[in-house]
């Protein structure tokens, strides 16, 4: 047969028969087949088409063509592919039972290696979330996660952070990793981009410079700077967990299991020996009270402790945004204001981070226990993380040289304004988060908010509560209407809805 190579970007491995030729082979929509060309094989799923391709070819998306390194007309072999074993230990999951080391292991091995289609992987994050893991599954997990994939070697004390997630404006990597760094301490941040929020640590830093990195090009910028803020995409770390958020995404689940052992078979990839996990409680986050903070931070400790990472947890305020910024280039601006002039921006951002970074700082000895906070303040105060950042940066291929003013955020502008005198009582996570997604973040690097009025801030009629960016007029207007039916945040003694509507 010949490859037909289609514009298309799939994410999976899957290859289009033709019906009629499909049909002729016995080949069925999501059989497994085996791909042979130009002495590489694989394995890919079957779909079918109609009229997509032709008679005698083969359609394979780009992103597959690519890396078999296939074009249009080269000869492909197909034939039919066993049933992997690890089937058997999925539907096994499904059953409520218990898995073994060496069958998660198998799962996880068919995984990366794309043996297993969209549907399967589905079944057994499914049978993980509702048949939870215990304990050693989920460590079996972790570390067949970290096995299949590459590893970054360093020497020295290797540290790293993590937020659970789930609070919009969350910027703190980009002071907590060259606080961390200008303390001596290794930190090599591997950071993801925003899904469901408006920027994901990555696209805050890709702002500011490039986080498209090889594994060895990681390696050099941490040996010279101590730490980098990277996309963790483009390296081959853990590579099973960035499959199996593909496919729980439209699910719109998060196994605990998978979660677990996400975060920290990433840590171990990296070499971590210390981890600072920080888990924002409260209104609106992913973890509403203190109480279940404190269970999550013990399991985190015991999977820690099995790895031999220690693991230590901070529980923060996740109830409104961190800082003031949401939206990948607003949060740049205020993450940079903040290391230049700390004692000009919001409080919540410096001390937040700061704590964070003190952790690190207490957990590897370089400060003793309660002495982590001062010590991170004072770095960040004589200028020594802001020098060490634009170190980082400039390593990363961005300008040294850059001041906050020289980033361009959204032109088109909101300003959303208090109806009356009173105090605010609540900024809504979810309401922040959609309105910055509708304004066009995160693919839209300008575009977001930024809070004016945080809860418990006295305002009075007119005050501005919030202003909205965007980079297109459609969008603010999309952004603005939102807005105005979410009322994301709310003053108390304020009207929020007239009925009937005149």
């Amino acid at each position: 047969m010949k490859a037909q190579v289609l514009d298309v970007t799939s994410g999976r491995r899957s290859v289009v028969l033709n019906d009629l030729d499909a049909r002729s082979m016995s080949f069925l929509l999501s059989d497994r087949v085996v791909i042979k060309h130009d002495g590489a094989t694989v394995t890919g799923i079957v779909e079918t088409s109609h009229a997509l391709v032709a008679r005698g070819s083969i359609g394979i998306y780009r992103d597959f063509a690519k890396s078999l390194g296939a074009s249009t007309g080269d000869p492909i072999e197909i034939e039919p592919a066993p049933l992997p074993k690890s089937i058997q230990f999925i539907k096994k999951k499904i059953m409520g039972e218990t898995l073994k080391p060496e069958e998660i292991a198998a799962i996880v091995q068919d995984v990366v290696s794309y043996n297993l289609s969209d549907l399967e992987i589905a079944s057994f994050l499914f049978a993980s979330h509702y048949n939870q893991m215990n304990m050693d599954e989920v460590e079996a997990l972790t570390r067949a996660m970290v096995s299949t994939g590459d590893r970054l070697e360093l020497p020295g004390t290797v540290v790293d952070k993590h937020s659970i997630g789930g609070v919009p404006g969350n910027k703190i990597s980009l002071l907590v990793v060259p606080i961390v760094a200008a303390s001596g301490l290794m930190i090599p941040k591997t950071s993801s981009r925003a899904i469901t929020s408006p920027a994901g640590t990555a696209d805050t830093m890709g702002v500011l410079a490039e986080v498209n990195f090889k594994l060895e090009e990681v390696k050099a910028i941490v040996m010279k700077h101590n730490g980098c803020i990277v996309w963790g995409g483009s390296l081959n770390i853990a590579p099973a967990d960035d499959i199996f958020i593909r496919v729980e995404y439209p699910l719109r689940i998060d196994p605990r299991s998978q979660m677990l052992a996400s975060i920290m078979a990433k840590k171990c990839a990296v070499g971590a020996r210390h981890m600072v996990l920080d888990v924002p409680a409260g209104r609106g986050a992913k973890v509403s009270t203190i109480q279940d903070a404190e269970r999550l931070a013990t399991t985190f400790i015991e999977l820690g402790r099995r790895l031999d990472v220690q693991v230590k947890c901070g529980i923060t305020y996740g109830g409104q945004p961190v800082g003031r910024a949401v939206g990948p280039a607003l949060e740049a601006r205020e993450a940079l204001s903040a290391l230049s002039s700390p004692n000009d921006v919001s409080k919540s951002l410096v001390l937040k981070s700061a704590s964070i970074a003190g952790l690190l700082l207490e957990s590897t000895g370089r400060t003793p226990r309660g002495g982590g906070t001062g010590a991170a303040l004072e770095v960040l105060q004589k200028g020594r993380a802001l020098q060490k950042f634009l170190d980082i940066v400039e390593a990363q291929g961005g300008r040294r040289s850059v001041k906050v003013d020289d980033i361009p955020v959204g032109g088109q502008t909101y300003e959303v304004r208090s109806p009356s005198d009173g105090y605010v009582t609540l900024v809504d996570n979810q309401g922040i988060i959609d309105v910055a997604r509708a304004a066009g973040a995160p693919q839209e690097k300008g575009a977001g908010v930024v809070l004016f009025a945080k809860q418990g801030y006295k305002v009075s009629r007119g005050d501005v509560l919030f202003e909205i960016y965007a980079e297109r007029a459609s969008k603010l207007s999309e952004a603005v209407s939102l807005a105005e039916a979410r009322v994301p945040v709310l003053v108390e003694g304020m009207l929020l809805k007239e009925v009937p509507e005149v």
